[in-house]
This record gives C-alpha cells, structure tokens and sequence, in this order.
C-alpha cells in the first residue's frame, strides 16, 4: 500500500484524534472535519500497556478508504513489534512506538524497514534524557501531556519543559523531526505547547466532542497559530 506524505517537517499539524468520534458514525466524523484536518491521530491500546483498549488494525484497514489524510498510529501496546507490519498492511502511514517498552533500537529499525515513518513517545513522567539517544532515528517525537490510555483528561503543563527542551535539541542539531503533543490539547492550551516548541497537536474531546466539529477545530488551528 502507498504511504501518504506527511508533508514538511516542523510545519504546524492539527492531527484530530478518532478516539473520541463516535464509532458507529466513524466515516462520517472523519470527513466532517476533513479541511481541518492534517494528520489522523490514530490512539491504540492493548488493556496491558495502558488500562484500556481501543482499536486495531481492522479499523484502520476500513476507515483508510474514507480519508486520504496521513494516519498517524499512536501504539500504546506492550509489544508493539507484532503488529507493525499489520498496521502497515492495514493503511497506516505512521507508528510510534513507547520509549517505555523497551527494545527501542530495534522498534525503530523494524517500522523503518517496512516503510513507515518513525515515531517515539514518551509519557509525562519520562525524562527527556530516555528518548534524547534516539532523536536522529525518527521522524516523530510524541511527548504525552497526560497519562496514556483514555481521552478527556487535563493538560499536564509541567510537560511543556520538556517539549521545549527537545525542540532545543532538534533544532540545534539540525534533525528532520516533528514534536507532537497529546492530551488535554485545546483552545487555551494548543498555543501554550507551540510556544514550547511542538508543531503537531492532537486534539480528541476538544474537536469530535463538540457540538460543530468543524468549527471546534478551525478554531483550534487558529489558536495554534497566535504562537507562530
């Protein structure tokens, strides 16, 4: 299957999180929100890494035909190597991969090998220094605003140091490599993590939650960009 272009690296991405859609009606929500949309945030759980499961390669195999935007899989899963290839297969473009889980080098040349573009992720209470080795083998560098494995929860603040002290390092070493943040990201706090330094927002409650989807994530966009 031919991978879509995520397009330039560093450049701003509103990445809508099809956790929060409502499943019975997924399709649909996609293309509601589809001209405000860069990135598709896919979030996968297992009920084994994190305390709850969500979604999996057959889901992603029957949305892909709806949407023709970058998807982007969040593999919160403890042994996420067993399933690269199926998300490939199944039309993912992107996967990330937690620092947390081990075995990172070899993650990272596996999703490499099969085409994908790399992601590494890091929960809230993760030092910087766990996924600072890895940060010239990715192109993704996911740092969570909130404990990993349900949606709706608040923005971590404290996170913001350390997206700020990975955008100082990729930009002094000069490294093709997106910083995204997820949880809790809206309206007030979408500008506080791009003056940090993260230029791709994953954004769940705050856009599919809405009364006007759409509407919720112009205005996410627009909130964005009051930090560029």
């Amino acid at each position: 299957m031919t991978l879509i272009d995520a397009g330039p690296t560093g450049a701003l991405r509103i990445a809508p999180s099809i956790l929060a859609a409502d499943f019975g009606a997924l399709a649909s929500a996609v293309h509601e929100i589809d001209v405000e949309t860069d990135w598709l945030h896919v979030d996968v759980m297992d009920g084994h890494f994190v305390p709850n499961v969500s979604i999996g390669p057959p889901v992603v195999q029957s949305l892909r035909p709806y949407s023709g935007r970058f998807f982007d899989c969040h593999l919160m899963m403890s042994q996420p190597g067993r399933y690269l290839q199926a998300f490939k297969e199944a039309g993912a473009d992107g996967c990330t991969v937690h620092v947390e889980v081990g075995d990172t080098a070899t993650l990272i040349r596996d999703a490499r090998a099969l085409g994908l573009r790399v992601g590494l992720a890091a929960n809230p209470d993760t030092p910087f220094e766990a996924v600072a080795p890895y940060l010239g083998e990715i192109d993704l560098l996911l740092l969570m605003t909130v404990f990993p494995g349900f949606g709706g929860q608040s923005f971590m603040g404290d996170v913001m140091n350390k997206v700020s002290e990975a955008r100082r390092e990729v930009d002094h070493n000069r490294l093709l490599v997106d910083i995204e943040v997820d949880g809790g990201i809206d309206t007030r706090t979408a500008p506080l993590a791009v003056h940090a330094g993260a230029n791709v927002l994953v954004a769940g409650s705050a856009i599919f939650s809405r009364p006007a989807p759409l509407e919720a994530a112009r205005a996410l966009r627009e909130a964005a960009r009051s930090e560029l």
